[in-house]
């Protein structure tokens, strides 16, 4: 069995809210809550364009997910569930070693190797059947400073 200390992970990342227009929520996060755009990119490979909106100065976003596609995930869990949250993120030191701790313990994770996520971090994803009904990402940033 994989060990790591005690806490596996280092902090909430993020929670990503699904949203039908990017443009629109980012206005509505910026000029309702005062956040700020910290970063925007498209990830061809999860589907995506996303945008991570600055919680004050805490180091925590709310990640804003938008379809690139009707096929992408995310336009599935928006004409599921309509727009809101739609995963937790905790942030972590090495995703590969916590990936086996977790399944070790018995948890499914939606990837075999990690992905790339926002800004290069790596990232892979606890299933939602095996976490109470919520996504979980488990994501290790690119660099140290986030």
């Amino acid at each position: 069995m994989t060990r790591l200390p005690i806490d596996l992970f280092t902090a909430i990342d993020h929670v990503g809210v699904a949203v039908r227009d990017l443009d629109e929520a980012i206005a509505f996060y910026r000029d309702t809550y005062g956040m700020t755009l910290a970063h925007e990119e498209v990830n061809e490979e999860q589907g995506v364009r996303e945008a991570m909106m600055a919680v004050g100065g805490s180091g925590s976003h709310i990640q804003l997910l938008a379809p690139l596609s009707p096929e992408s995930t995310i336009a599935k869990f928006l004409d599921r569930s309509g727009p809101g949250v739609q995963q937790v993120a905790y942030r972590v030191e090495d995703v590969e070693a916590v990936s086996q701790v977790l399944r070790d313990r018995g948890l499914r994770l939606l990837y075999d190797e990690p992905r790339r996520g926002t800004s290069n971090s790596r990232v892979n994803f606890i299933h939602p059947k095996d976490a109470g009904g919520i996504l979980v990402e488990l994501v290790q940033p690119a660099h140290e400073t986030h």
